[in-house]
C-alpha cells in the first residue's frame, strides 16, 4: 500500500503526551508492513482548532494524484473541527489512522460532533453561571469571592471540564469502539495507554477506568433525550 504521511505538532508543547514529530514517526513506523511505501510526507506546525491546514491539503492532493491513502499517528492529528472533517470526506481520499485503523470519516464525524457539542454546552454552562454570579452582586475575579461554597463549586466545575476534555472524549468514543469488538475492559485499557491516554486524573487507565468512561457517556447520552 503506498502512504502518504500527516504529521501535525501544535506551536505550544508539542511533545507533551507522547505526541511530539518524533513520536508520531515512530508510531507510523510501527504501524508501517515491510510490503508498504511511503510515498511523501507533510508536517503542519498549526493549532488542531484550525481548518486552514495548507500541509494538509497538499497532502490530500498528493493522494489524490498517486492514488494513495493518508496515514496518520492519531485521529485527533486530523482536526476537532467538523467543517474540516466533512472537507476530507468530500474530497473521496482515504485515511488510516495507526490507533484505530477501522476508523473512518463517519467515525471521524461522529467523534468531532459530539466532542463540539460538549464544548459548546461547557462554554455556555460556564456564561450562564457567571452571568448568574453578577446578578446576585458578586465582583467576579476578586479574592472575596474565594469562600468555601465558591471553592467547592470551582471543584465541580474542574472535574466537569475534565469530562468534557477533548482527550477524554476521544478515549471515550475509542473505548466504545473497542467495546463494539467485544474487547475486554482490560483489553481496552491497553490499548488506550499505548495510545498515550490517560484519564481525567492524568494516570493510565486500567479496566475499571474504562468502565466508569463508558459508564459516563450512558449518562450523557441519557441526557440528551
Amino acid at each position: 500500500m503506498d502512504y502518504i504521511c500527516y504529521y501535525r505538532v501544535s506551536t505550544k508543547a508539542q511533545g507533551r503526551s507522547g505526541l511530539g514529530l518524533g513520536d508520531q514517526q515512530a508510531i507510523v513506523s510501527r504501524y508501517l508492513r515491510e510490503e508498504d511505501q511511503i510515498t511523501a510526507e507533510y508536517t503542519e506546525i498549526e493549532s488542531g482548532r484550525k481548518s486552514e491546514r495548507p500541509k494538509l491539503q497538499e497532502a490530500i492532493r498528493a493522494c489524490q494524484q498517486h492514488k494513495a491513502k493518508l496515514l496518520i499517528a492519531k485521529l485527533d492529528r486530523l482536526s476537532r473541527n467538523v467543517a474540516f472533517v466533512m472537507t476530507l470526506r468530500d474530497s473521496g481520499v482515504d485515511f488510516v489512522a495507526c490507533d484505530l485503523p477501522d476508523a473512518n470519516t463517519l467515525t471521524v464525524g461522529m467523534m468531532v460532533t459530539f466532542a463540539q457539542y460538549e464544548a459548546e454546552r461547557t462554554s455556555e454552562r460556564t456564561r450562564a453561571a457567571l452571568a448568574q454570579k453578577k446578578v446576585q452582586g458578586f465582583k467576579l475575579g476578586t479574592p472575596q469571592n474565594l469562600n468555601s461554597e465558591a471553592i467547592k463549586k470551582s471543584k465541580t466545575v474542574r472535574i466537569e471540564n475534565a469530562k468534557t476534555h477533548k482527550a477524554n472524549i476521544q478515549a471515550t468514543e475509542l473505548a466504545t469502539l473497542y467495546r463494539n469488538k467485544n474487547m475486554t475492559y482490560a483489553q481496552i485499557a491497553e490499548k488506550l495507554n499505548q495510545s498515550h491516554y490517560q484519564t481525567r486524573r492524568n494516570k493510565q487507565f486500567d479496566g475499571k477506568a474504562v468502565y466508569r468512561l463508558l459508564q459516563r457517556k450512558v449518562s450523557i447520552a441519557s441526557n440528551l433525550c
